[in-house]
Protein backbone atom coordinates (compact mmCIF):
# COMPACT_ATOMS: atom_id res chain seq x y z
CA UNK A 1 0.00 0.00 0.00
CA UNK A 2 1.40 3.54 -0.47
CA UNK A 3 0.12 5.28 2.39
CA UNK A 4 2.16 8.04 3.82
CA UNK A 5 4.90 6.56 5.81
CA UNK A 6 3.78 8.70 8.94
CA UNK A 7 0.51 6.99 8.59
CA UNK A 8 1.66 3.82 8.73
CA UNK A 9 3.99 4.15 11.72
CA UNK A 10 1.15 5.95 13.71
CA UNK A 11 -0.82 3.12 12.68
CA UNK A 12 1.94 0.70 13.88
CA UNK A 13 2.05 2.61 17.41
CA UNK A 14 -1.75 2.15 17.56
CA UNK A 15 -1.22 -1.23 17.15
CA UNK A 16 2.10 -2.03 18.86
CA UNK A 17 0.87 -2.20 22.77
CA UNK A 18 -0.88 -5.45 21.84
CA UNK A 19 2.44 -7.77 20.83
CA UNK A 20 4.56 -5.34 22.82
CA UNK A 21 6.36 -5.65 26.42
CA UNK A 22 4.34 -4.51 29.86
CA UNK A 23 4.86 -1.06 29.01
CA UNK A 24 3.44 -1.18 25.62
CA UNK A 25 0.90 -3.02 27.08
CA UNK A 26 0.27 -0.25 30.02
CA UNK A 27 -0.08 2.19 27.31
CA UNK A 28 -2.14 0.46 25.19
CA UNK A 29 -4.49 -0.46 28.47
CA UNK A 30 -5.10 3.67 28.89
CA UNK A 31 -5.68 4.18 25.00
CA UNK A 32 -8.16 1.75 25.29
CA UNK A 33 -9.99 3.63 27.92
CA UNK A 34 -9.65 6.82 26.61
CA UNK A 35 -11.57 5.30 23.45
CA UNK A 36 -14.25 3.65 26.25
CA UNK A 37 -14.72 7.03 27.70
CA UNK A 38 -15.17 8.81 24.58
CA UNK A 39 -18.10 6.52 23.37
CA UNK A 40 -19.52 6.34 26.39
CA UNK A 41 -19.80 10.31 26.75
CA UNK A 42 -20.54 10.42 23.00
CA UNK A 43 -23.55 7.93 23.31
CA UNK A 44 -24.81 9.53 26.76
CA UNK A 45 -24.98 13.18 24.56
CA UNK A 46 -26.74 11.40 21.68
CA UNK A 47 -29.11 9.69 23.97
CA UNK A 48 -29.83 12.86 26.13
CA UNK A 49 -30.73 15.18 23.67
CA UNK A 50 -32.95 12.85 22.01
CA UNK A 51 -34.66 12.21 24.62
CA UNK A 52 -35.27 16.01 25.24
CA UNK A 53 -35.84 16.33 21.54
CA UNK A 54 -38.78 13.72 22.48
CA UNK A 55 -40.23 15.69 25.38
CA UNK A 56 -40.44 18.71 24.12
CA UNK A 57 -42.30 16.90 20.65
CA UNK A 58 -44.86 15.07 22.45
CA UNK A 59 -45.72 18.33 24.72
CA UNK A 60 -45.58 20.72 21.54
CA UNK A 61 -48.03 17.93 20.19
CA UNK A 62 -49.98 17.98 23.14
CA UNK A 63 -50.46 21.36 23.25
CA UNK A 64 -51.21 21.86 19.79
CA UNK A 65 -53.92 19.55 19.68
CA UNK A 66 -56.21 22.03 21.81
CA UNK A 67 -54.47 24.86 20.29
CA UNK A 68 -54.46 26.44 16.83
CA UNK A 69 -51.03 26.76 14.61
CA UNK A 70 -52.45 30.56 13.94
CA UNK A 71 -55.10 33.02 15.89
CA UNK A 72 -56.48 36.01 14.34
CA UNK A 73 -57.29 38.13 17.38
CA UNK A 74 -59.46 41.37 17.50
CA UNK A 75 -57.48 43.89 19.46
CA UNK A 76 -59.50 46.88 19.74
CA UNK A 77 -63.51 45.66 19.44
CA UNK A 78 -64.91 42.32 18.72
CA UNK A 79 -64.50 41.08 15.26
CA UNK A 80 -68.42 41.12 13.78
CA UNK A 81 -67.47 39.38 9.89
CA UNK A 82 -65.47 36.49 11.22
CA UNK A 83 -65.96 34.55 8.30
CA UNK A 84 -64.79 37.26 5.60
CA UNK A 85 -61.41 37.16 7.56
CA UNK A 86 -61.51 32.90 7.52
CA UNK A 87 -62.05 33.06 3.52
CA UNK A 88 -59.26 35.74 3.02
CA UNK A 89 -56.71 33.46 5.82
CA UNK A 90 -57.89 30.20 3.58
CA UNK A 91 -56.04 31.99 0.02
CA UNK A 92 -53.40 31.33 1.60
CA UNK A 93 -51.55 28.18 0.29
CA UNK A 94 -50.30 26.47 3.83
CA UNK A 95 -53.99 27.44 5.68
CA UNK A 96 -55.98 24.59 5.78
CA UNK A 97 -59.23 25.56 8.05
CA UNK A 98 -60.18 28.50 10.06
CA UNK A 99 -63.04 28.62 12.99
CA UNK A 100 -64.57 31.47 15.29
CA UNK A 101 -64.29 31.71 18.64
CA UNK A 102 -65.31 33.65 21.97
CA UNK A 103 -62.72 33.64 24.93
CA UNK A 104 -63.09 34.90 28.31
CA UNK A 105 -62.02 34.46 31.91
CA UNK A 106 -64.25 33.51 34.88
CA UNK A 107 -64.80 31.44 37.81
CA UNK A 108 -66.39 28.09 37.99
CA UNK A 109 -68.20 26.82 40.81
CA UNK A 110 -69.70 23.82 42.28
CA UNK A 111 -71.13 23.75 45.67
CA UNK A 112 -68.01 25.68 48.04
CA UNK A 113 -65.43 24.69 45.31
CA UNK A 114 -64.14 27.95 43.11
CA UNK A 115 -61.89 27.70 40.13
CA UNK A 116 -60.74 30.30 37.84
CA UNK A 117 -61.12 29.52 34.18
CA UNK A 118 -60.51 30.05 30.55
CA UNK A 119 -63.63 29.89 28.77
CA UNK A 120 -63.48 29.58 24.71
CA UNK A 121 -67.07 29.40 22.99
CA UNK A 122 -66.40 27.44 19.88
CA UNK A 123 -68.66 25.90 16.90
CA UNK A 124 -68.36 22.46 17.44
CA UNK A 125 -68.31 21.38 13.84
CA UNK A 126 -65.82 23.89 12.53
CA UNK A 127 -63.28 23.13 15.65
CA UNK A 128 -62.64 19.58 14.27
CA UNK A 129 -60.81 21.17 11.56
CA UNK A 130 -58.29 23.55 13.98
CA UNK A 131 -57.91 21.00 17.08
CA UNK A 132 -57.78 17.45 18.08
CA UNK A 133 -59.85 17.94 21.51
CA UNK A 134 -62.76 16.83 19.97
CA UNK A 135 -61.15 13.19 19.68
CA UNK A 136 -59.33 13.65 23.13
CA UNK A 137 -63.18 13.26 25.02
CA UNK A 138 -63.50 10.53 26.94
CA UNK A 139 -67.08 10.93 28.45
CA UNK A 140 -69.87 12.70 26.33
CA UNK A 141 -69.70 14.63 22.71
CA UNK A 142 -69.09 18.16 21.67
CA UNK A 143 -72.06 17.86 19.62
CA UNK A 144 -74.20 18.13 22.50
CA UNK A 145 -72.93 22.00 22.94
CA UNK A 146 -76.12 23.18 21.16
CA UNK A 147 -76.37 27.04 21.47
CA UNK A 148 -78.99 28.18 24.56
CA UNK A 149 -79.03 25.14 26.02
CA UNK A 150 -76.00 26.36 28.05
CA UNK A 151 -73.61 23.08 27.88
CA UNK A 152 -69.85 22.84 29.02
CA UNK A 153 -67.06 20.84 28.55
CA UNK A 154 -63.93 20.67 30.91
CA UNK A 155 -60.52 18.95 31.08
CA UNK A 156 -60.56 15.58 33.15
CA UNK A 157 -58.60 17.17 35.99
CA UNK A 158 -61.07 20.16 36.63
CA UNK A 159 -63.68 17.79 36.61
CA UNK A 160 -61.51 15.79 39.05
CA UNK A 161 -61.54 19.10 40.91
CA UNK A 162 -65.02 19.57 40.75
CA UNK A 163 -66.22 16.35 41.32
CA UNK A 164 -68.09 16.66 38.05
CA UNK A 165 -69.68 14.04 35.60
CA UNK A 166 -71.43 14.42 32.33
CA UNK A 167 -75.27 15.99 33.89
CA UNK A 168 -73.63 17.93 36.30
CA UNK A 169 -74.72 21.38 36.52
CA UNK A 170 -71.76 24.08 37.35
CA UNK A 171 -72.08 27.54 37.91
CA UNK A 172 -70.06 30.06 35.65
CA UNK A 173 -69.54 33.62 36.77
CA UNK A 174 -68.46 36.32 34.38
CA UNK A 175 -66.17 39.16 35.51
CA UNK A 176 -68.62 41.42 34.09
CA UNK A 177 -71.03 42.64 36.37
CA UNK A 178 -74.20 43.85 36.17
CA UNK A 179 -74.95 47.20 37.75
CA UNK A 180 -78.05 47.62 40.10
CA UNK A 181 -78.95 50.21 42.93
CA UNK A 182 -77.36 47.37 45.42
CA UNK A 183 -74.22 47.84 43.77
CA UNK A 184 -72.32 45.21 40.85
CA UNK A 185 -73.83 42.27 40.79
CA UNK A 186 -71.98 39.95 39.42
CA UNK A 187 -73.62 37.42 36.48
CA UNK A 188 -73.82 33.85 37.07
CA UNK A 189 -75.21 31.52 34.73
CA UNK A 190 -75.94 27.54 34.93
CA UNK A 191 -74.33 25.28 32.60
CA UNK A 192 -74.92 21.52 32.49
CA UNK A 193 -71.30 19.27 31.64
CA UNK A 194 -71.94 17.66 28.76
CA UNK A 195 -68.44 16.44 27.96
CA UNK A 196 -64.91 15.68 29.73
CA UNK A 197 -61.87 15.97 27.52
CA UNK A 198 -58.16 14.87 28.02
CA UNK A 199 -55.59 16.79 26.57
CA UNK A 200 -52.50 15.32 28.58
CA UNK A 201 -51.77 18.62 29.20
CA UNK A 202 -52.17 19.49 32.83
CA UNK A 203 -52.83 23.40 32.25
CA UNK A 204 -54.90 22.84 29.78
CA UNK A 205 -56.91 20.09 31.57
CA UNK A 206 -57.31 22.13 34.51
CA UNK A 207 -58.03 25.43 33.42
CA UNK A 208 -60.26 25.56 30.17
CA UNK A 209 -63.79 24.93 29.59
CA UNK A 210 -65.11 25.13 26.21
CA UNK A 211 -69.18 25.87 25.24
CA UNK A 212 -71.11 26.99 22.32
CA UNK A 213 -70.11 30.24 20.73
CA UNK A 214 -73.10 31.92 21.15
CA UNK A 215 -73.47 31.20 24.68
CA UNK A 216 -69.99 32.35 26.09
CA UNK A 217 -71.08 35.70 23.74
CA UNK A 218 -74.18 35.83 25.99
CA UNK A 219 -72.33 35.25 29.13
CA UNK A 220 -69.87 38.21 27.96
CA UNK A 221 -71.86 40.36 26.75
CA UNK A 222 -70.32 40.42 23.35
CA UNK A 223 -71.67 40.66 19.98
CA UNK A 224 -69.11 38.79 17.36
CA UNK A 225 -66.65 37.04 18.38
CA UNK A 226 -62.55 37.07 20.15
CA UNK A 227 -61.35 36.29 17.14
CA UNK A 228 -60.89 33.20 14.31
CA UNK A 229 -58.52 29.88 14.75
CA UNK A 230 -56.50 28.89 11.75
CA UNK A 231 -54.76 25.30 11.22
CA UNK A 232 -52.09 25.67 8.16
CA UNK A 233 -50.44 21.83 6.57
CA UNK A 234 -47.26 22.78 8.17
CA UNK A 235 -46.88 24.03 11.89
CA UNK A 236 -42.90 24.55 12.02
CA UNK A 237 -43.85 27.35 8.88
CA UNK A 238 -46.90 28.90 10.77
CA UNK A 239 -44.51 31.78 12.02
CA UNK A 240 -43.59 32.83 8.87
CA UNK A 241 -47.50 32.33 7.83
CA UNK A 242 -48.71 34.33 10.26
CA UNK A 243 -46.56 37.55 8.88
CA UNK A 244 -47.47 36.57 5.85
CA UNK A 245 -51.57 36.87 6.62
CA UNK A 246 -50.44 40.00 9.09
CA UNK A 247 -49.65 42.12 6.05
CA UNK A 248 -53.03 41.45 4.37
CA UNK A 249 -55.21 42.16 7.38
CA UNK A 250 -57.35 45.23 8.35
CA UNK A 251 -56.24 47.48 11.26
CA UNK A 252 -57.37 46.15 14.64
CA UNK A 253 -56.39 42.41 13.91
CA UNK A 254 -53.22 40.95 14.96
CA UNK A 255 -51.87 37.23 13.67
CA UNK A 256 -50.04 35.23 15.97
CA UNK A 257 -48.85 31.63 15.91
CA UNK A 258 -48.46 28.41 18.13
CA UNK A 259 -44.35 29.33 19.19
CA UNK A 260 -45.17 33.00 19.63
CA UNK A 261 -47.94 31.96 22.47
CA UNK A 262 -45.76 29.56 24.15
CA UNK A 263 -42.31 31.76 23.87
CA UNK A 264 -41.26 31.53 27.22
CA UNK A 265 -41.60 27.82 27.80
CA UNK A 266 -39.95 26.76 24.33
CA UNK A 267 -37.19 29.04 25.72
CA UNK A 268 -36.75 27.24 28.49
CA UNK A 269 -36.60 23.87 26.91
CA UNK A 270 -33.97 25.79 24.75
CA UNK A 271 -31.97 26.66 27.34
CA UNK A 272 -32.08 23.45 28.71
CA UNK A 273 -30.86 21.97 25.79
CA UNK A 274 -27.80 23.81 26.06
CA UNK A 275 -26.73 23.57 28.80
CA UNK A 276 -27.07 19.42 28.65
CA UNK A 277 -25.36 19.83 25.90
CA UNK A 278 -22.10 22.02 27.36
CA UNK A 279 -22.27 19.53 30.71
CA UNK A 280 -22.24 16.04 28.48
CA UNK A 281 -19.63 17.94 26.57
CA UNK A 282 -17.26 17.94 29.36
CA UNK A 283 -17.37 14.28 29.75
CA UNK A 284 -16.46 13.98 26.40
CA UNK A 285 -13.77 16.07 26.81
CA UNK A 286 -12.32 14.67 29.97
CA UNK A 287 -12.04 11.36 27.92
CA UNK A 288 -10.34 13.03 24.96
CA UNK A 289 -7.44 14.37 26.75
CA UNK A 290 -6.73 11.26 28.54
CA UNK A 291 -5.31 11.28 25.25
CA UNK A 292 -2.68 13.14 26.40
CA UNK A 293 -1.08 11.56 29.10
CA UNK A 294 -1.68 8.27 26.90
CA UNK A 295 0.45 9.87 24.11
CA UNK A 296 2.80 11.60 26.52
CA UNK A 297 3.54 8.21 27.56
CA UNK A 298 4.00 6.86 23.92
CA UNK A 299 6.38 9.89 22.93
CA UNK A 300 8.37 9.09 26.26
CA UNK A 301 8.16 5.45 25.35
CA UNK A 302 9.24 6.08 21.50
CA UNK A 303 12.03 8.64 21.92
CA UNK A 304 14.73 6.74 20.42
CA UNK A 305 12.58 5.33 17.88
CA UNK A 306 11.72 9.57 17.07
CA UNK A 307 15.66 10.06 17.19
CA UNK A 308 16.55 7.14 14.29
CA UNK A 309 13.85 8.44 11.90
CA UNK A 310 15.17 11.57 12.49
CA UNK A 311 18.60 10.94 11.67
CA UNK A 312 17.48 8.89 8.81
CA UNK A 313 15.83 11.94 7.38
CA UNK A 314 12.41 12.72 9.12
CA UNK A 315 11.30 16.31 9.47
CA UNK A 316 10.04 17.68 12.62
CA UNK A 317 6.10 18.26 11.09
CA UNK A 318 6.29 14.30 10.01
CA UNK A 319 6.95 13.23 13.60
CA UNK A 320 4.43 15.58 14.44
CA UNK A 321 2.04 14.06 11.98
CA UNK A 322 2.87 10.04 13.80
CA UNK A 323 1.79 11.00 16.74
CA UNK A 324 -1.51 12.83 15.61
CA UNK A 325 -2.77 10.21 13.73
CA UNK A 326 -2.30 7.80 16.82
CA UNK A 327 -4.16 9.66 18.94
CA UNK A 328 -6.71 10.87 16.02
CA UNK A 329 -7.45 7.57 15.44
CA UNK A 330 -8.66 6.82 18.74
CA UNK A 331 -10.39 9.85 18.80
CA UNK A 332 -12.12 8.82 15.48
CA UNK A 333 -12.95 4.81 16.45
CA UNK A 334 -13.45 6.44 19.91
CA UNK A 335 -16.49 8.65 18.14
CA UNK A 336 -17.65 5.69 15.55
CA UNK A 337 -18.36 3.61 18.73
CA UNK A 338 -20.27 6.14 20.21
CA UNK A 339 -22.55 7.14 17.57
CA UNK A 340 -23.63 4.05 16.87
CA UNK A 341 -24.37 3.01 20.70
CA UNK A 342 -26.15 6.28 20.99
CA UNK A 343 -27.83 5.49 17.66
CA UNK A 344 -29.35 1.82 18.61
CA UNK A 345 -30.19 3.30 22.72
CA UNK A 346 -31.88 6.20 21.06
CA UNK A 347 -33.95 4.29 18.74
CA UNK A 348 -34.75 1.39 21.39
CA UNK A 349 -34.83 3.84 24.60
CA UNK A 350 -38.33 2.41 25.11
CA UNK A 351 -36.96 -0.94 25.24
CA UNK A 352 -34.15 -0.36 27.33
CA UNK A 353 -36.02 1.76 29.50
CA UNK A 354 -38.68 -1.09 29.82
CA UNK A 355 -35.93 -4.30 30.64
CA UNK A 356 -34.55 -1.85 33.39
CA UNK A 357 -37.87 -1.42 34.77
CA UNK A 358 -38.65 -5.42 34.43
CA UNK A 359 -35.34 -5.96 36.21
CA UNK A 360 -35.44 -3.84 39.33
CA UNK A 361 -38.47 -3.66 39.46
CA UNK A 362 -39.86 0.10 39.66
CA UNK A 363 -41.13 2.86 37.30
CA UNK A 364 -39.09 4.95 35.42
CA UNK A 365 -42.08 7.59 34.96
CA UNK A 366 -44.87 6.81 37.52
CA UNK A 367 -48.37 7.34 35.16
CA UNK A 368 -49.98 9.17 38.46
CA UNK A 369 -46.90 11.70 38.63
CA UNK A 370 -45.78 12.21 35.26
CA UNK A 371 -48.19 13.12 32.20
CA UNK A 372 -46.93 10.43 30.32
CA UNK A 373 -45.75 6.69 31.70
CA UNK A 374 -42.99 6.52 28.72
CA UNK A 375 -39.75 7.84 27.41
CA UNK A 376 -40.01 10.00 24.09
CA UNK A 377 -37.49 9.83 21.96
CA UNK A 378 -36.61 11.96 18.99
CA UNK A 379 -33.36 11.22 17.44
CA UNK A 380 -32.08 14.30 14.53
CA UNK A 381 -29.37 13.74 12.50
CA UNK A 382 -27.47 17.29 12.91
CA UNK A 383 -27.44 16.30 16.51
CA UNK A 384 -25.91 12.63 16.16
CA UNK A 385 -23.57 15.09 13.56
CA UNK A 386 -22.68 17.89 15.74
CA UNK A 387 -21.51 15.80 18.77
CA UNK A 388 -19.75 13.83 16.31
CA UNK A 389 -17.89 16.49 14.88
CA UNK A 390 -17.41 17.95 18.14
CA UNK A 391 -16.04 14.97 19.82
CA UNK A 392 -12.93 14.07 17.17
CA UNK A 393 -12.18 18.11 17.25
CA UNK A 394 -11.28 17.54 20.87
CA UNK A 395 -9.87 14.70 20.16
CA UNK A 396 -7.38 16.01 17.42
CA UNK A 397 -7.07 19.21 19.89
CA UNK A 398 -5.81 16.91 22.54
CA UNK A 399 -2.98 15.14 20.42
CA UNK A 400 -1.52 18.38 19.85
CA UNK A 401 0.83 19.10 22.75
CA UNK A 402 2.36 15.38 22.98
CA UNK A 403 2.81 15.50 19.03
CA UNK A 404 4.18 18.86 19.54
CA UNK A 405 6.70 17.66 21.92
CA UNK A 406 7.47 14.63 19.73
CA UNK A 407 8.85 16.69 16.93
CA UNK A 408 11.06 18.59 19.28
CA UNK A 409 13.09 15.34 20.32
CA UNK A 410 16.91 15.93 19.66
CA UNK A 411 17.94 12.85 18.35
CA UNK A 412 21.89 12.99 20.19
CA UNK A 413 20.30 13.56 23.57
CA UNK A 414 17.50 10.74 22.85
CA UNK A 415 20.07 8.33 21.79
CA UNK A 416 22.95 9.14 24.22
CA UNK A 417 22.31 6.54 26.58
CA UNK A 418 21.10 3.94 24.28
Amino acid sequence: MNLPYELQVGLRYTRSGKRSGRRNGFISFISALSMAGIALGVAALIVVLSVMNGFQKEVRDRMLSVLSHIEVVATHKPLLDWQAVVDQSKRHPLVRAGAPYVSGQAMLTRDDIVRGVMVRGIEPKLEAGVSEVGTQVIAGTLNDLIPGEFGIAVGKVMAFQLGARVGDRLALIAPQGTVTPAGVVPRVRQFTVVAVFESGHYEYDSTLVLTAMDDAAKLFRVEGVSGVRLRTDDMQQAPQIAGELMAGLPSGLLARDWSGENRNWFAAVQIEKRMMFIILTLIVAVAAFNLVSMLVMTVTDKRSDIAILRTLGASPRSIMGIFVVQGALVGLLGTLLGVVLGTVLALNIGSVVGFVERLFGFQVLPAGVYFINHLPSDLHASDVITIGLMSCVLALAATLYPSLSASRVRPAEALRYE
